[in-house]
């Protein structure tokens, strides 16, 4: 049981429909009855639905609340990175994310009801023995959201619909939540997925340090069209000088559904997202005719934003994905980004909660992905400016995110020395490739940490929490003992085990509790 000491002391914030308001003291009554769990996550789109995966697996208690009585129901964010399918294998919700997207499709140009010319937005690339996963996968964010809420039910999870956060507050040893329930929720730590109009950073006072991308409105909206449109399933369609604004139909696996994007030349245009309204736009832009359009299944208006919050953290409470960081849609960085967020928390939380690690190991959650998101976003908003005045820029290396790491972080240690300038260091991503009768990524995959040896012995352990593996030789990983954290990325690297036990220390127990 977490103790509550203090917390009838401590501020905290409401959350109103009108904006916060201080609440100075919490009634004792409230919270001698609250609900008992170790984090709390507050919105479940992808990136509050990997960070329960992941913490469901480590045998971490959470609950995961969500104000709306479902999940988010459009394809808003509809690519997955390869390095992004690297983590959703390692949490074993893959296979349903494979089987529900599918490769980009090919641009298409018209110029009103003439066809242009065709090219990939996407770069095409095969799978190699390091890189499994080569290419952007499509794939609507609703369909990815229910393949990981499955996934989560499988592991024992649930997600809380219909409960929005109230109010919360924090002492040195808890944060208690208020829910729209009318209950008080206590746990070690809460966790901020609510998005880029996230009410927890509001009412923290963080503030978002960025700018606007492209002044000019955009609809995005999801619409099925009648089999009879001029437009077939084999192409992403766009019309680059359409009246009014650029218009594109992007075709959606699993069905007659496109991904409708629109531009709005007047940067005081007011979008409108009735379906009457979606569908004469389509019809004045394009050669479709109003009545293509067989429904409209969701709508929404934006104007292209970068922003990233001036911290991660505020004590015990934590900021997660578009709550940390705001994307333009251009190269598919947003949701990837944020899974990965989550990712690199999961960890952390468990063993700071199952195996007795330091809070400071939190501490390493804004010192890593913080560099991270401010890079992301540059790719992000440089696609979006670049697209935005005519340039057919293909989306290659960048952005699928196999190349970005944490080298600078303070849980990054590199002991060889004389390396060459491309060789695999502490902070990289851990290559897959062959091992035994199976391959790295079925030895890392799970909660664990993973001692790889390469071309030398295998040290004796006393961390039961670390699986070990050996190879003869391997030429991506050179020479060397290669500490994998449950992330995939290389935390120790060395030459022999000399200081890998005083580095294993800062990760808690050597003899984890099942589970864990």
């Amino acid at each position: 049981m977490l103790p509550m000491s203090g917390l009838n002391a401590v501020k905290g914030v409401g959350i109103g429909g009108s904006g916060m308001e201080s609440i100075e003291t919490v009634e004792t009554e409230r919270t001698e009855g609250a609900v008992e769990t170790d984090v709390v996550i507050v919105g479940a789109g992808p990136t509050g639905l990997v960070l329960a995966i992941d913490l469901a697996r480590r045998g971490v208690r959470a609950l995961l609340v969500e104000k709306a009585d479902r999940l988010f129901p459009g394809s808003r964010g509809k690519g997955i990175q390869p390095r992004s399918q690297e983590v959703l294998d390692d949490l074993g919700a893959l296979p349903g994310i494979l089987a529900a997207g599918s490769p980009y499709p090919r641009m298409r140009a018209w110029e009103g009801a003439e066809r242009q010319g065709e090219w990939d937005m996407m770069a095409r690339s095969e799978p190699t023995e390091q890189v499994p996963y080569a290419n952007i996968l499509l794939i609507p964010q609703s369909r990815t959201q229910e393949v990981l809420y499955a996934r989560l039910r499988e592991l024992g999870g649930d997600v809380r619909f219909g409960a929005a956060l109230t109010g919360f507050r924090q002492s040195e040893e808890a944060v208690a939540a208020e829910l729209s329930t009318g209950e008080t929720v206590r746990a070690a730590y809460l966790v901020a997925a609510d998005g880029g109009r996230s009410t927890v950073r509001r009412a923290l006072g963080i503030g978002m340090t960025g700018e606007t991308v492209d002044p000019r409105p955009m609809l995005v909206a999801d619409v099925r069209l009648s089999p009879d449109a001029i437009v077939d399933r084999d192409n992403w369609h766009v019309w680059p000088k359409a009246p009014g604004g650029a218009v594109a139909l992007c075709p959606l696996p699993g069905g007659d559904h496109f991904q409708l994007i629109a531009a709005f030349e007047d940067e005081a245009a007011a979008v409108d997202t009735a379906p009457r309204a979606v569908r004469e736009l389509l019809a004045d832009r394009t050669p479709l005719a109003a009545t293509d359009v067989v429904e409209v299944l969701w709508a929404s208006d934006f104007r292209a934003r970068a922003a990233m919050a001036d911290r991660f953290r505020d004590g015990r409470v934590i900021l997660a994905g578009d709550a940390a960081h705001v994307h333009s849609p251009a190269g598919g960085q947003g949701l990837n980004t944020s899974i990965q967020d989550a990712y690199n928390l999961g960890w952390k939380l468990g063993r700071v909660l199952r195996h007795g690690a330091p809070a400071a190991l939190l501490d390493s959650y804004e010192a890593e992905r913080l560099p991270v998101a401010a890079e992301v976003l540059g790719i992000s908003t440089r696609l979006h400016r670049a697209s935005s005045e005519g340039a057919d820029t293909q989306r290659g290396e960048e952005v699928q995110q196999l190349g970005l790491g944490y080298r600078d972080s303070p849980l990054t240690v590199e002991t060889r020395t004389g390396l060459a300038d491309g060789a695999l260091r502490a902070g990289d991503r851990a290559p897959d490739g062959p091992c035994g009768a199976g391959r790295l990524f079925d030895v890392f995959r799970g909660p664990h940490l993973t001692l790889l040896a390469v071309g030398v012995p295998l040290p004796p352990l006393a961390d039961g929490s670390v699986r070990t593996a050996r190879l003869a030789a391997y030429e991506p990983y050179g020479t060397g003992l290669f500490l994998i954290r449950p992330d995939g990325y290389v935390g120790w690297a060395g030459s022999d085990g000399d200081g890998l036990a005083g580095y294993l220390a800062a990760f808690g127990a050597a003899h984890p509790p099942a589970g864990g």
